[in-house]
């Protein structure tokens, strides 16, 4: 009788069209394995069929079913394949059951900024990088070793660095079709930056509209708990995986539910303001002393390459003293943050976690708008032959060393706190996994890399393998070393937050200096793509200037004078954008009343 209903089933779905055909199979309540056996007997039985018909079809019609049969299969094949390959998917899984959402969010965020790392160097790597190998020269510098640290010596005359590349117009063909370096570069890293602005703005709306306007968010713990579970997993692993992910977002949920609201009296609230003001100026008193180091130490740095230094080993250890002193900074500063957050005592791990955020990002964006003020004013306007290369270099070198001091850090902070903790004084235990000075670390990194982007185009793939490197050692620290938060809160809200601390004000930042730099500063006379010229930004002006004299680009002129350079045309879509907005809210808080209407009436 079981076979008979099976071979019913496979005649009806076989009878479909296909998109009802591949919705009924994923809603059939059986397993992934059974429901590919169900699938692949339903291709048989189209094929059987198609068969019968194959004397009443031409030959052509038959062609084309087998293709797209076959393409419908290797589509299949591939898909499978693909999620197969992704690595991140179980590793996110254990870490949200054993640790909950908020260090789940610092993972999340990581693999995102991975992709996002990705996407550029494919980018940089294919419009300008590729197109520059066939116009380089060899190399005649010796490689040592060294460079791998510093970035000078043989690195400076490769594809890294903005010095190298040529401002010349590659044709490899006589009276073929050339390539306009300068255009190539210049707008392959302004269509980038304007696709990360739509990318950041996207995932932060959508992120927004996912843990902020979703009714799902308040149909409360019944629906999580009896209509959530996924009858297809069997596997005895996956299940208790599966079961420690839902009890933990149920904590977490109950926990935001009965979250206490204590009572202080009028000399407490006063202590606790005093104790809090009395933080935030030992905060702000830091960063400015750090900022004012870095500042110091940076004009002295560039005295030491403008003098020279015979010793070579002297040089390239001269080279290394502001990113050692900057990582310095920005690695054990935020552990007198977060001994700070520890001393007032907040309410909820939430409050502790946005305060101890909030000093972090003053104290790394200030220090990145010191080096931004010493690049662009002073490197500008030295003496060096090619001071885009320079700032390059410096660039590199501030994303290695951080790199290493992030690895130093699981080392030091994670691994030895454990043997310290379990074995010195057992009193402390195992420590827990600081998101906020983990997160900064990430927005940190990625900001130098975006203002790196414009002087050296491959920064963004050194920026990959150390990002791929730093998941699965943060991955193996927090595992091995750390123990779940103490108490549990719910974060739904936290990546979002990430991304919005870094659209403002790291992203925001980086728009300025890149703009500084392409509009006001006047290129090296003797290296890169815009040598000779005004600024980097002349050369779309030259550009326009020759199309000027085809009748066929017209338009291209045309939308660059009215548009580009129309401050009346950004005045209309800056309040365009903002009304979409305001009506975009409103949708939302009409959602939101709706919903919570909508659960009264249910409760009544």
């Amino acid at each position: 009788h079981g076979f008979d209903a099976e071979e019913e089933l496979i005649g009806s779905i076989a009878r479909m069209p296909t998109s009802e055909r591949i919705k009924a199979i994923q809603k059939l309540p059986e397993t992934m394995k059974k429901k590919r056996e169900i699938r692949n007997k339903v291709l048989k039985e189209i094929t059987k069929k198609s068969r019968h018909r194959g004397a009443q079809l031409s030959c052509c019609t038959n062609c084309l079913q087998g293709t797209a049969m076959s393409f419908r299969r290797f589509g299949n094949t591939l898909l499978e394949s693909f999620r197969l390959l992704r690595i991140w998917h179980k590793t996110l899984k254990i870490i949200g059951a054993e640790f909950g959402t908020s260090v789940l969010s610092y993972f999340i965020f990581l693999k995102w900024l991975l992709n996002f790392n990705l996407f550029s160097f494919l980018i940089n790597f294919s419009f300008i990088t590729i197109p520059q190998f066939l116009a380089a020269e060899p190399n005649n510098i010796s490689f040592t070793g060294l460079e791998l640290l510093t970035g000078a010596g043989y690195f400076q005359q490769t594809v890294l660095y903005y010095g190298f590349y040529t401002n010349a117009t590659i044709s490899k063909i006589e009276n073929g079709s050339s390539y306009n370096m300068q255009l190539a570069y210049i707008f392959t890293v302004g269509v980038y930056f304007v696709i990360c602005f739509l990318i950041l703005l996207f995932s932060m709306a959508k992120s927004f509209s996912r843990n902020f306007i979703q009714p799902q968010a308040y149909s409360g713990n019944a629906s999580k708990l009896l209509c959530t579970w996924d009858f297809n997993i069997t596997n005895d692993k996956a299940v208790k995986l599966k079961q420690k992910n839902l009890s933990t977002q149920i904590k977490e949920d109950l926990a935001e539910v009965n979250k206490e609201v204590l009572d202080f009296s009028v000399t407490q609230r006063i202590s606790r303001v005093a104790i809090h003001l009395l933080a935030w100026f030992a905060s702000l008193g830091t960063a400015v002393a750090a900022c004012a180091g870095v500042y110091f130490l940076s004009i002295n740095n560039l005295k030491l390459f403008v003098k020279g230094h015979k010793n070579d080993l002297e040089s390239q250890a001269a080279m290394l003293v502001l990113p050692l002193v900057t990582s310095l900074l920005n690695t054990f500063t935020p552990f007198f943050y977060s001994w700070l957050g520890h001393m007032e005592r907040f309410q909820s791990p939430g409050q502790r976690i946005y305060v101890t955020i909030a000093r972090n990002i003053i104290l790394k964006i200030s220090i990145i708008g010191i080096l931004c003020y010493y690049w662009l004013n002073i490197v500008a306007a030295s003496e060096s032959q090619c001071w885009e290369t320079l700032v390059g270099q410096d660039i590199y070198r501030l994303v290695l060393v951080d790199f290493i001091f992030c690895l130093l850090g699981s080392f030091f902070g994670e691994f030895l706190r454990r043997i310290i903790g379990t074995t010195v004084f057992v009193s402390l235990g195992q420590p827990e996994f600081d998101i906020g000075r983990n997160v900064l670390d990430l927005i940190y990194a990625q900001t130098l890399t975006w203002i790196g982007i414009l002087f050296s185009p491959l920064l963004p793939g050194i920026q990959m393998i150390a990002f791929s490197v730093v998941f699965f050692v943060k991955k193996v620290s927090l595992m091995r070393n750390c123990q779940p938060p103490r108490k549990v809160w719910k974060t739904s809200q936290m990546t979002t937050s990430f991304i919005f601390l870094l659209f403002c004000p790291s992203f925001l930042g980086v728009l300025c200096v890149i703009g500084v730099t392409v509009w006001r500063l006047k290129p090296s006379e003797g290296c890169g793509p815009f040598r000779g010229l005004s600024s980097m930004y002349a050369a779309v002006s030259e550009w326009i200037q020759i199309l000027e004299n085809y009748t066929v680009s017209k338009w291209v002129v045309w939308i660059y004078h009215n548009l580009i350079t129309s401050e009346l045309f950004f005045f209309i879509l800056s309040g365009i954008v903002l009304i979409i907005t305001y009506l975009y809210w409103q949708i939302i808080q009409g959602r939101k009343t709706m919903t919570k209407l909508l659960q009264k009436q249910i409760i009544n």
